[in-house]
């Protein structure tokens, strides 16, 4: 039995899930188990806030012209992080005190964003639609107004 997921959206989201989940997990042991690199804080935060931000983007930027798609596959993708911060919650016991945020805060953070994404990549879409097609009136709704102007 095929158990994979079928919806491209599904799928995107999933990986990108795990892949978040993995990043962050790779970034908590090196920043809170290898002291050697203490030197080098800045750099080291940079760098994996840096490969966080290109992981959220990564659905709204596959499915930009989809706002549905991207909206699923990003919250399909937040979801599966924020378990796996909440998880992360149990071997960092002050996680979410460094970083003031607990995991509910996080997926509601997750979701106005992609919402507000999703929203503004569909306005968009609308206003190119509406600058390359000119509005006017269909010819049933001309001669209606035709009709009704006698």
């Amino acid at each position: 039995m095929d158990t994979r997921p079928s919806s491209p959206a599904l799928k995107f989201g999933l990986y990108t899930g795990i892949a978040m989940v993995v990043e962050m997990a790779i970034a908590l042991v090196v920043i809170n188990r290898i002291p050697a690199l203490e030197s080098y804080a800045f750099e080291r935060n940079a760098f994996f806030i840096g490969c966080f931000f290109l992981l959220t983007l990564a659905p709204v930027c596959r499915f930009l012209s989809e706002p549905v798609r991207m909206f699923s596959s990003a919250m399909t993708a937040w979801v599966i992080f924020v378990v796996g911060y909440y998880l992360a919650g149990f071997c960092f016991e002050r996680l979410f005190d460094a970083l003031h945020r607990g995991p509910v805060v996080l997926l509601v953070e997750g979701a106005v964003l992609y919402g507000i994404a999703a929203v503004g990549s569909w306005v968009i879409e609308m206003v190119v639609h509406a600058c390359r097609h000119s509005i006017s009136p269909g010819r049933r709704a001309a001669r209606a107004a035709a009709r009704h102007a006698r």
